[in-house]
């Protein structure tokens, strides 16, 4: 499977060098799908590659191709070695073959591998569960730190699903507390309070034993990496140690992505209305170290800002919110997030000095004098902003509810 996602990843890169040289008039479907067949046969590790994900290849290129002329996302580039995502599509699933051993194990019949087991996690259109036009049309094999994964992509025919009674509310995203609520149901992981310094605690996903294992291997690599010269090959011990510490990482951001699906799967089931604030995230976590002339102030308390706003992932949970709000029968508005930390929920006033500290709220509005946790005062303000007709409208020709590429279900291992 390694060879195969190598081959797949030399592949796309073979195509995109050979998309940029051809003329304009000569590019077409038919033409590269030509020149994979040929370099299939010519160059023999091509070969590896089964020759339906080879054109899962091409169909994902020409999709990518597609979705930066409508403007969603930039030109394809090539994948490089070290940061790219090891991965083999299956497109037909006629070839999976899938067969259940017992309650938590199943085989599958991987082109050109032979059969594989692998851990049964969610239930699968297979033998006497497949209802009418239930089907697996394919599969997706992943690798990440801990191993290979399979994903199956399954058609399910149902219908479409009620208007959701339940009632509206305004979520606010933070740090300290991660999803703020506005009737006052926050969703929190449990997370430990940030560090004395203002950064953020890198294994907030471990367990002590985890973390210390995690400080022990990165002072390891530090001093491993000290007897590297200038240009060396990385030695096997550093790169050992570079596993062990992608492997912990990884570990965390699975757990991370769990704790997303189950709450965001909880909101959608109680909530029918759900409303957030327009977060340009890209602009938030820009460094405050400034230039040269111009140096930036509290650089290191930015920082660590920085990295628990990346690492609380906010795009990613409201993309959950998108798909799952519409699966339940409910909707995702978003609102502008101007001002919704410094103005009152109960007076609607913004007096300055409100915003004690981060979670701290009192109104210094003398008819006021409201106090409370400020993320759940802010979640107030933007279910009111919707209440009052400040909903933004989506952009046209965009997808609000699809689950988009990068946000997976739950994937067997």
């Amino acid at each position: 499977m390694d060879g195969q996602a190598h081959a797949a990843r030399a592949l796309w890169n073979c195509l995109h060098d050979w998309w940029s040289m051809l003329p304009k008039e000569k590019r077409c479907l038919a033409a590269a799908d030509a020149a994979i067949r040929q370099a299939r046969k010519e160059i023999d590790w091509l070969g590896m590659l089964p020759a339906q994900a080879a054109q899962a290849v091409l169909k994902t290129y020409f999709q990518a191709w597609r979705n930066c002329w409508d403007g969603r996302v930039g030109a394809p580039t090539f994948k490089v070695r070290n940061r790219t995502v090891m991965s083999v599509d299956i497109p037909q699933g006629r070839d999976l073959n899938i067969t259940r051993v017992h309650r938590r194990w199943g085989m599958v019949n991987i082109p050109k591998v032979g059969r594989v087991r692998f851990r049964w996690t969610k239930e699968l259109p297979v033998g006497k569960r497949a209802r009418g036009d239930d089907r697996i049309t394919g599969a997706r094999l992943v690798k990440d730190a801990l191993g290979w994964h399979i994903s199956f992509r399954v058609q399910i025919l149902e219908a479409g699903p009620e208007p959701h009674t339940g009632p509206d509310v305004g979520i606010d995203a933070g740090v300290n507390l991660p999803l703020a609520l506005s009737d006052g149901n926050h969703q929190d992981h449990g997370r430990p309070p940030r560090l004395a310094d203002g950064t953020a605690d890198q294994g907030k996903w471990l367990n002590p034993p985890e973390k210390a294992k995690l400080l022990g291997l990165e002072r390891r690599a530090a001093r491993r990496k000290q007897h590297r010269g200038r240009g060396e090959k990385t030695s096997r011990r550093l790169q050992h140690t570079y596993d062990q510490i992608k492997q912990l990482r990884a570990k965390a951001t699975r757990r991370a992505v769990d704790w997303q699906h189950k709450t965001t799967t909880y909101i959608a089931e109680r909530y029918s209305i759900v409303v957030v604030e327009q977060l340009h995230i890209k602009s938030m976590v820009k460094s405050a170290r400034g230039t040269i002339e111009e140096p930036g102030h509290n650089v290191v308390q930015k920082s660590g800002l920085n990295r628990s706003i990346s690492q609380e992932a906010w795009g990613r949970t409201v993309t959950m919110l998108a798909y799952k709000t519409a699966r339940q029968g409910g909707a995702l508005h978003k609102v502008p997030a101007p001002g919704t930390s410094l103005r009152c929920s109960a007076c609607g006033s913004t007096t300055p000095g409100s915003r004690k500290d981060q979670a701290t709220f009192v109104c210094k509005n003398p008819d006021c004098g409201w106090s409370g946790n400020a993320d759940w005062n802010a979640a107030r303000n933007i279910l009111h902003l919707y209440r009052r007709g400040h909903a933004l409208v989506p952009a046209a020709g965009r997808a609000v509810v699809r689950r988009p590429r990068g946000v997976k279900p739950a994937t067997a291992r």
